[in-house]
């Protein structure tokens, strides 16, 4: 094991995180963005995991592994969403704690 089977092993953990923070944004708010995202990010996340599994079952060519793994990142961000903080703090955002909309506050079916 080298080094780049971390850096690999590293983005598709954030690949993953980031598809899980979609999904939660997605369930409390509904909003059409975060859906797409939240689709989408399934093959975002098998992107970065068939990376990842490049990257370490070929170690003299893992750069592609790396490569694809960027690549899932890239497409994965430039996903329109619409904005749902305005002044919350970063961990509020990092976490995906997304504000509920007025339908669903009070109801605890």
């Amino acid at each position: 094991m080298n080094s780049l089977f971390f850096v690999a092993l590293f983005g598709t953990a954030v690949v993953s995180f980031l598809w899980i923070r979609d999904i939660r944004i997605f369930y409390r708010t509904g909003l059409a963005g975060y859906r797409l995202a939240s689709y989408q990010g399934v093959l975002y996340t098998a992107l970065s995991l068939f990376g990842w599994l490049f990257a370490t079952a070929f170690e003299t060519i893992n750069l592609i592994g790396i490569a694809l793994i960027l690549l899932a990142l890239y497409l994965q961000g430039r996903i329109k969403r619409e904005k749902i903080w305005t002044d919350e703090p970063v961990l509020v955002r990092f976490l995906g704690t997304a504000p509920l909309p007025q339908s669903k506050k009070g109801t605890n079916k």
